[in-house]
């Protein structure tokens, strides 16, 4: 269907006129059943509203984990793509300085991005140096907890509302064969568990924030972060009857019931969508692990790497158009299970854990993310401690300890 509105501002930027039809090259990492639905959206969009062709390149691996390095090669060896997927935050800041990325930022006046885009401090992640070198498209939250109705029901137990409550059922899933909680062995999963999850969740979004934020590595090595890390422990233990890789077949596992819970970003409502799981019906979600309430602006954005020929620059601002325009950010975000950057869409058909994802957004109950507090150098190594943690038996204490000292020189 083609968009109501017609897309002037973007070829206005650079000739007048239509922009002739090109093959635009899209890097992404969407590549489970989930994330292919929904970025086929943007892929109909920009073929049913303009003459252009969406060339798909994904690059498989969570959070970019191949992709990134193989995008950054390439833009460095001056072979740029039409557009590239990065997360919200500090990923491009090398990147932007090297003046390898288009400027949105008259594009984004023109359709007035800073009057629709809520929280506005999406936007802030996209903004160097007062020009805006990104799209962004949607906001995923680490925060969440996936749970099986069919794996408590077989255990003949009450659907946790809590972290403690899902604690405290674990014994009865085991003793009914069911694996009580499964976590994907790659470094990124049980990073996001512990330090975006559990610290909010158990130490407050106060005691994040002096972390994340202010980077204060005497509450990093404090008595509330040792309850964060002794949590840590117990979700090890749990996550050791199960072994998968991939976050998304940790997400088959409690679709299927063969895990009774995932913690996982809402990213994983995309693979409880195509397999036709019901929201309140066939899972259950907790926010904040039923204890701290609260998203992590986290998310998905696309930048549009400088080259030296107008049309497919033309064709680069269109797609950025098209990406946050209504209807667009509906249908991808629907799909996606994320929520999406515009305060001014209808989500009437939105499920039920989406609508609570809404309401603690609207409630302003939001905090920054990691990707957008801390370098990705410093995530880096707070990664490969979480990797050596998880898949090792070392102490919670020991690994408070190499956490703090990563606080005490992050950037």
């Amino acid at each position: 269907m083609k968009l109501s509105t017609k897309l002037l501002a973007a070829t206005a930027m650079v000739s007048a006129g239509a922009a002739s039809a090109v093959e635009l090259e899209i890097t992404h990492w969407w590549t489970s059943g989930g994330e292919a639905a929904a970025v086929t959206k943007f892929a109909e969009a920009l073929e049913a509203n303009t003459e252009h062709t969406w060339v798909d390149a994904a690059i498989a691996g969570g959070g970019g984990t191949n992709m990134i390095p193989a995008v950054v090669s390439r833009l460095l060896g001056g072979d740029p793509m039409g557009a590239t997927q990065f997360n919200h935050g500090r990923q491009t800041e090398e990147l932007i300085q090297e003046g390898l990325f288009l400027d949105l930022t008259e594009l984004a006046t023109q359709e007035g991005w800073h009057d629709f885009v809520f929280p506005s401090s999406l936007l802030d992640a996209c903004t160097y140096e007062g020009a805006l070198y990104c799209v962004p498209v949607n906001i995923h939250s680490w925060q969440w907890m996936w749970l099986s109705n069919d794996a408590f029901e077989t255990a003949g137990i009450d659907i946790p509302s809590n972290w403690a409550e899902y604690i405290a059922a674990a014994p009865a899933l085991r003793q009914a064969g069911i694996p009580p909680l499964a976590v994907g062995a790659q470094s990124w999963q049980s990073n996001g568990l512990i330090t975006e999850v559990l610290a909010v969740a158990i130490a407050g979004t106060d005691a994040w924030a002096q972390v994340n934020v202010d980077k204060d590595a005497s509450v990093a090595a404090g008595p509330i972060y040792a309850e964060v890390f002794d949590a840590a422990v117990t979700a090890r233990e749990l996550s050791q009857d199960i072994t998968v890789t991939d976050w998304n077949l940790a997400t088959a596992a409690v679709i299927t019931g063969q895990a009774a819970a995932q913690i996982m970003g809402d990213w994983a409502q995309g693979e409880f969508a195509v397999a036709e799981q019901v929201a309140g019906e066939d899972y259950t979600c907790l926010p904040g692990l039923g204890e701290t309430e609260v998203l992590s602006l986290g998310g998905d954005a696309f930048y549009f790497p400088l080259n030296d020929d107008p049309e497919i620059t033309a064709a680069q601002l269109e797609l950025a158009s098209l990406m946050i325009s209504p209807p667009v950010q509906v249908s991808f975000n629907l799909a996606k299970g994320s929520l999406p950057v515009r305060g001014d869409v209808d989500l009437s058909a939105a499920n039920d854990c989406m609508q609570k994802g809404l309401e603690i957004l609207a409630a302003g109950s939001v905090l920054p993310g990691a990707n957008i507090a801390l370098s990705r150098d410093t995530i880096g190594q707070i990664e490969d401690l979480m990797g050596q943690f998880w898949n090792s038996d070392m102490s919670a204490a020991d690994a408070q300890a190499s956490y703090a000292n990563i606080i005490a020189t992050a950037d």
